[in-house]
Order: C-alpha cells, then structure tokens, then sequence
C-alpha cells in the first residue's frame, strides 16, 4: 500500500505510515467501504428543473430565500434603497445634462431649433428619479399592506418545516486502536518497582 500523504510504500499490515505518521488503517477503511455502484439521480439535475410547475419554483425559491433568512421586511428594505439609490441617480443625470448642455449651447453657435432641444436634455434625468420614487413609495406603502402579509405567512409557514437534525457523534466507530499503542513497551527498566514504571 502507497502512503497517501507521502507516497512511500508501505506494507499491509501496518496502522500507521512510517515516513510522516499517516494514518493507514482509516484509509484502507474507507477504501474497503466505498460504495461503487451509485446511480444518477435524475430529479436534482437542471434538467428536472426545467420542467417543474410554477408552484413548485415559487416554493423552492421561497425556501431558498427561508434558508438565506430573506424575509419579506428585508426584500422591502432593499427595494427601499434600491429606489433611493435610483432616484438619486436620475438627480445626479439631470444635474449633469443641465450643466453639460448649458456649456455646449454656450460654446457653440447652433441653430434656434437646436438651442430649445438641448436645453432641454435634462429631463432625461426625470425618468429615473420617478422610477425610484415609485419604488420607495412601493416599499413604504404598498408592499407593507399587500403582498408582504402574505409573503410573511407563508415564510413563517416554511420556517416550521423541520430541518436536518444535527449530527450525531456517537454515530462513528470507534477506531480501537491507539496512536500511542505499544510505544512504552520497551521503556521497562530494571531495578525499578513495576508501579514506578506504570505512569
């Protein structure tokens, strides 16, 4: 047998490694118990889910979001900011168009027609500071009263599903064996009482 911390060989019979100490006897268990023969299972791949019922996604992505502890109130906060951080960005476009589009009608000599659309640009800015306002005011109001009650009961009815147990350990085997077995046997010394020795 091939140590497979450092690769030298090693007889059969031996528990432990005899170059770097490894512990020879889990492996060959656990090469002795591996199980070969497993099958695919099907249902975990992309493919099952390919073809799963909108129910079905719903409440696989209401369990995952139980499981990363997004709840309802945390999804109305983040649309919160993300309306905030929206709405922030349409002032920020319009200050800039309005600044920029100042300069350029001053610096060039354009056109009466061209002058009234530019100047006029900033209001690009405006969409997305009302897209934003409407997401604040989603999350403020509206999602507050609708979806989020019903979103809360049933992640609280997710919530008392169990969940896997924790582990035991007195599942494992005990190894019987010690990693200081027989290394004091030779240490009896003459002239000494046999509980002297015994420590």
């Amino acid at each position: 047998m091939f140590c497979p911390q450092c690769g030298s060989s090693q007889s059969e019979e031996v528990k432990f490694c005899k170059s770097c100490g490894s512990n020879l006897y889990a492996v060959r268990q656990v090469v002795s118990t591996r199980e070969t023969g497993e099958k695919m299972d099907w249902s975990k791949t992309w493919l099952a889910d390919m073809f799963l019922s909108i129910e079905e996604k719903h409440k696989r992505k209401r369990e995952l979001e139980r499981q990363l502890g997004i709840t309802p109130e945390v999804k109305r906060q983040n649309e919160i900011k993300g309306g905030i951080i929206t709405s922030c960005a349409g002032i920020g476009l319009a200050i800039f168009l309005f600044v920029f589009m100042k300069g350029l009608v001053a610096g060039l000599d354009l056109p009466r027609i061209a002058v009234e659309i530019l100047s006029r640009v900033w209001v690009v800015g405006v969409l997305p500071f009302f897209v934003g306002l409407g997401l604040v005011i989603n999350g403020l109001f509206v999602s507050k009263k609708g979806n989020a009650g019903h979103e809360q009961q049933a992640f609280e009815r997710d919530k008392e599903r169990p969940a896997l147990r924790s582990a035991d350990t007195a599942e494992f085997i005990p190894s019987g064996f010690s990693v200081t077995e027989g290394t004091t046997k030779h240490l009896n010394i003459t002239g000494q009482k046999p509980s002297d020795t015994n420590i």
